[in-house]
C-alpha cells in the first residue's frame, strides 16, 4: 500500500511541477524569440556560393531536457497501445527552440548579422536499456556566423 501511495504522489507532483516548469520555459522561450529575431537564419546548399562576409565562425547551442515523472508513465501506457506520444512532442518542441536560441545568441554575442548552413541533430539519453526510466533528449543546433 506505501509503495503505491508514493507512486501515486510522484505521479501527482511530476504532473504539476512538470506542467508549471514546461509553461514557465515556454515563457522563456517566447520572450528569447522576440528579442533574437532579428538575426537571419537560413540554409543554403552544397554549391551554392557563401554570402560575402567580413568574418566567420562556428555557433553551436545545446540543451539536455528531460522528461517528468508524470510524461514517462503516460508515455509508457500510451506506447503500449501505438500511434503519436504527443506527451514528448512538447519536450523536442523545447529542446529545439532552446538549442536554436543558445545558437543564435552566441552568434549575436559575436555580433554576427546572419547564420547560414543551420543543422539540428538530437539524441535520446538514458531511454534505452536504462532502469530509472529516465527520458531525455539533447539538441545540439550549430551553424556558421556572418559578420
Amino acid at each position: 500500500m506505501d509503495s503505491l501511495i508514493i507512486f501515486a504522489v510522484l505521479i501527482g507532483v511530476g504532473y504539476f511541477v512538470g506542467k508549471s516548469q514546461e509553461k514557465k520555459h515556454f515563457a522563456s522561450l517566447r520572450l528569447r524569440e522576440s528579442q533574437t529575431h532579428q538575426l537571419a537564419l537560413t540554409n543554403t546548399g552544397r554549391l551554392q556560393p557563401l554570402p560575402d562576409a567580413a568574418g566567420a565562425q562556428m555557433v553551436v547551442g545545446s540543451v539536455v531536457i528531460a522528461s517528468d515523472y508524470f510524461k514517462t508513465f503516460a508515455a509508457g501506457i500510451l506506447s503500449l497501445f501505438g500511434g503519436r506520444l504527443t506527451v514528448y512532442e512538447s519536450l523536442l518542441e523545447r529542446g529545439r527552440r532552446e538549442a536554436i536560441l543558445r545558437m543564435k545568441e552566441e552568434a549575436l554575442a559575436w555580433g554576427a548579422t546572419r547564420v547560414i548552413n543551420v543543422r539540428l541533430e538530437s539524441a535520446d539519453l538514458g531511454s534505452q536499456g536504462s532502469s530509472n526510466g529516465l527520458v531525455s533528449v539533447e539538441v545540439i543546433a550549430y551553424g556558421t556566423a556572418l559578420k
